[in-house]
């Protein structure tokens, strides 16, 4: 049976159609004319100098650690409360991730007074995650790093179209990295993006993003080149004219989804907030914060089991998930799992992300609501019997 009501969902239409049947039809699908469209396009809405369109978001925070110089015997800090890729291109890059807690069932991104403790002399960088498109106290995270002489890598995965004082995330730190997945608010399958304002930094992740190449395929086929130097140990981690079409016309919708997410994340707010004892984080943030609403996340009583909700929230075909699982609590981080945080283990077994996404209705809204209002009452009560 399929969801009533998924956890996220894509619309398609005429237009991203006719886009990529266009594109098709050129012959030139690798990266060309349409993805030089798209980083001039995005590095507008992200306020920045130079936008280099990538593979994936995993790519981008890889080769934004390689350009800012980690390497074997540095080590990055991040939060655990983060999507493993974050900690796996750290290891990946030859560094050591160590981890930082958040700072609790109100703001799911880190803790800048944690953060500054997890510092050390071997630390290169730091990678500040927006969580759920909600931007993080980049102001703190700041201060602390210039203190220590710390690189800043904005992980805005979550934050195309986010802000803070006037300022779009990505655009408040020397690199930062997007993702354009299924599920993201610009979504294209893969995809992915950097974005600077330093220019020996964007060419050096131009090189690194295509073999080390001096030059590219697309130059020599217009006639711009003829030949090409190899002059870094590069990747191939270019996104194709496919899905810079699709990401073309998706950047375009950008505004007007992450409103539609906000209206839709503003009717769950009044609906489940303080209610039953749930939470639902970021109801306090700064005035100057825009967010891009790329989760709605709750926060469950405690007490309550989780697994028991998730199941009532399936059987009535209501797809739900968590984001995330701690990247310390994996097996293969486990060893580097040095520091205690408290919150982050508290929450991971309380966090419950709802369906979210631009076409929602208020109907769907309603339905996850009262579905989940009506599990956690049932799961309250067990707890009480248990507890008597």
């Amino acid at each position: 049976m399929p969801w009533r009501v998924p956890l996220s969902d894509v619309a398609v239409d005429d237009e991203l159609v006719a886009a990529v049947t266009e594109t098709v039809s050129t012959g030139w699908w690798s990266m060309g004319p349409r993805v030089a469209d798209l980083e001039r396009e995005f590095a507008e809405v992200a306020g920045t100098k130079h936008a280099l369109a990538v593979a994936n978001g995993t790519a981008a925070l890889h080769i934004a650690l390689l350009a800012a110089g980690v390497g074997p015997g540095d080590e990055v800090v991040l939060p655990s409360l983060n999507f493993v890729a974050a900690a796996n291109v750290i290891a990946h890059a030859g560094a050591r991730a160590v981890f930082c807690d958040v700072s609790g069932a109100e703001d799911l991104n880190l803790d800048p007074d944690d953060l500054a403790a997890a510092i050390g002399p071997k630390t290169k960088a730091l990678i500040a995650l927006h969580y759920g498109g909600h931007p993080c106290d980049m102001d703190a995270v700041h201060e602390i790093a210039e203190r220590r002489s710390v690189t800043v890598i904005e992980d805005a995965a979550h934050a195309p179209g986010a802000s803070l004082g006037g300022r779009p995330c990505g655009s408040m730190s020397k690199i930062a990295c997007f993702s354009f997945f299924s599920n993201k608010n610009l979504p294209v399958g893969e995809g992915g993006m950097v974005v600077t304002d330093d220019d020996e930094l964007a060419e050096r992740l131009r090189l690194l993003r295509s073999h080390g190449m001096t030059t590219l395929t697309w130059d020599r086929h217009r006639g711009h080149a003829h030949s090409y130097d190899v002059v870094l140990k590069g990747f191939n981690y270019r996104l194709d004219e496919l899905r810079a079409a699709m990401a073309l016309v998706q950047l375009r919708r950008l505004r007007a989804g992450n409103e539609a997410r906000g209206a839709h994340v503003a009717h769950y707010r009044e609906r489940l907030d303080g209610v039953e004892g749930i939470v639902m984080p970021f109801g306090d943030t700064r005035p100057d914060a825009v967010s891009s609403h790329h989760l709605a996340v709750v926060v469950l009583p405690e007490g309550v089991e989780r697994d028991a909700v998730r199941s009532a929230l399936a059987e009535a075909r209501i797809q739900t998930s968590v984001h995330y699982p701690p990247i310390h609590e994996f097996t293969t981080y486990a060893d580097d799992s040095e520091r205690p945080l408290p919150r982050t283990e508290d929450l991971a077994l309380r966090i419950l992300t709802l369906p979210l996404y631009p076409h929602m209705d208020d109907e769907q809204v309603d339905l996850v609501a009262d579905t989940l209002l009506q599990s956690v009452r049932a799961g309250r009560a067990v707890a009480s019997d248990s507890a008597a």
